[in-house]
This record gives structure tokens, sequence and C-alpha cells, in this order.
């Protein structure tokens, strides 16, 4: 089981903002908004103008209710987009569980592929070896999907994660794709059940989970349905409680975090930066 490290002896580290653009009708929080390829395009640039390190491109909605989308259609809404934010060197990563969509992305010069059934296939792992991107490998309770109606005590998941984690990574790096290309998101609200607590849970183990498997760990608690329980505010309010859940996540030693505010985040980052180094001089 991880053991909890309290958060005075976190060291405090500065992780890559990755923004999201979803090029899809249905997503939860902007669905339909950056379907256009110009649109979408638009977007990638407000959100790199804002801070981001990397660029997200989602074609399908992984939310509970999500229309299926096809691999050709995933293709058709990434095609023009990834072409142009490649062609401009930026790093782009590209959500999607669906085999033909990663090759398709690798083949196009993606940097990241997320997947959130954690690379399930180890028919595709030497495949997957030869491509040269980073993995974002994640959890969830579910393999296939959001689990939506679980309610799982915050222990049998975090005893679930360390089991997945060990048995994927070591599957993985047998393969043949080295540790330094991987990536764990421990996965946060639908994917870990239909309460908060599993989130809250894991939330407050992240700096115990990345020592535990010395990769890099990124989360995405941005509009995520555990925080509208908490709070009880509808998705056009959650902004601040985002903000919240991802200034401790940054705090407690990930390097990466998905969000849809890069802005906001970027500007506390840069206030907490300023708080430690100041501190750091007084002592």
């Amino acid at each position: 089981m991880v053991h909890h490290l309290a958060s005075s002896e976190v060291p405090w580290r500065r992780p890559r903002l990755v923004g999201i653009v979803n090029i899809t009708a249905d997503s939860f929080s902007d669905g339909g908004r950056f379907l256009a390829p110009t649109d979408a395009l638009a977007h990638a640039r407000r959100l790199l103008a804002a801070g981001a390190d990397v660029v997200e491109l989602g074609p399908a909605a992984s939310h509970p209710g999500a229309e299926p989308v096809t691999a050709d259609e995933e293709v058709r809404r990434l095609d023009l987009v990834l072409d142009q934010l490649v062609d401009a060197g930026i790093p782009v990563s590209v959500d999607s569980f669906q085999a033909r969509t990663q090759q398709f992305a690798a083949a196009r010069g993606a940097a990241f592929l997320n997947d959130i059934q954690g690379f399930p296939d180890p028919g595709r792992y030497a495949e997957l070896a030869g491509t040269g991107c980073r993995l974002i490998v994640m959890h969830s309770v579910q393999r296939q999907g959001p689990a939506t109606k679980v309610r799982t005590d915050p222990r049998t998941v975090l005893a679930a994660l360390e089991r997945f984690f060990d048995r994927r990574l070591a599957a993985l790096q047998a393969a043949g794709i080295d540790s330094e290309r991987l990536i764990i998101d421990p996965g946060l609200g639908y994917f870990l059940g239909a309460t908060p607590e599993p989130s809250l849970a894991v939330l407050a183990e992240l700096h115990a989970i990345r020592s535990r498997f010395g990769v890099p760990i990124m989360v995405s608690p941005s509009r995520k349905s555990f925080l509208r329980a908490i709070t009880g505010r509808d998705l056009a309010d959650i902004g601040p409680a985002s903000l919240a859940a991802e200034l401790y996540a940054a705090s407690h030693s990930v390097d990466f975090i998905r969000t849809h505010d890069v802005a906001a985040l970027r500007d506390a980052l840069t206030v907490l930066t300023a708080l430690d180094a100041t501190r750091g001089a007084s002592r």
C-alpha cells in the first residue's frame, strides 16, 4: 500500500502544463466549440500564448454517455490540426486509445500518446517501442472507460493502482520502451468511481505514488466530476476548485498537469515560484 508522505517533506517543482483542445462534438466542458480545424488551431494558439508547454488534441470524448467515435473519424478530426502544430515545432499529445489513431499520430510527429486504457495490448508494444513517442499510461478502475457506477473504498483504489502500474510498466519496459518515455496518470473523477473519495485519496498520495514508480506523473483534475460533487458548483463555476486541486498536485511532485485553463494555472504557479524563491533567499 502507498504510504502517506507529509507535505512538509515534499520538494517544490514547477510542472509542465498540458493545454487541452477537445476536437469533439460532445466533450462535457466544451463539446463542439473546437470541432472545426480553424477553431481548434486558434484555441491551441491561445493555450500556447497563455503558457502551455504541450498541446493535447482529443478527437473523442471519454465522459459517460459520450457517443463512440470511429478511428477514421478521429483521424479526420486530427488531420489538419496535428500537422500544423507539429510543423510549427509545438509538442503535441494525442488523447486516444484506438490503435489506428495512435499510429497516425505517431507517424505525423506527435510527441506524446495518451491512452485512457493504459496501452492494454501487449501485441502492440514492439510497435510502440519503435515510435519514439512518450506514452502517458492512465489507470482506471474500469479498463474500458469511466467507472461511473463504481463506489469503491479509497484503499481498494490505491491497491489496484499499485498493482496496475507495477505490471503495466514492467511489461512496457520489457518490450523495449525506456522508462524515460513513460508517464503515469493515476486517473481522477469518473475513472476512479462515482464518489469523490477515491480521487481525493489519489491526490493525497501523489508524491508517494511518484516515488514508488520512479517515472514522471501527470494529473488532470481540471473540471472533474469529483470537484463538482465536493463543492456543489456547476461546471461553469468550477474554475477555482480546479485550480485548488491543480496547485495541490503541483506542490506534491507531479511533472505534468493537464488543464483547460492554462492561464490561471500559469499565473498561480508563477506566484508560488516567486514565494518559494523568496523563502529560500531569506533562510
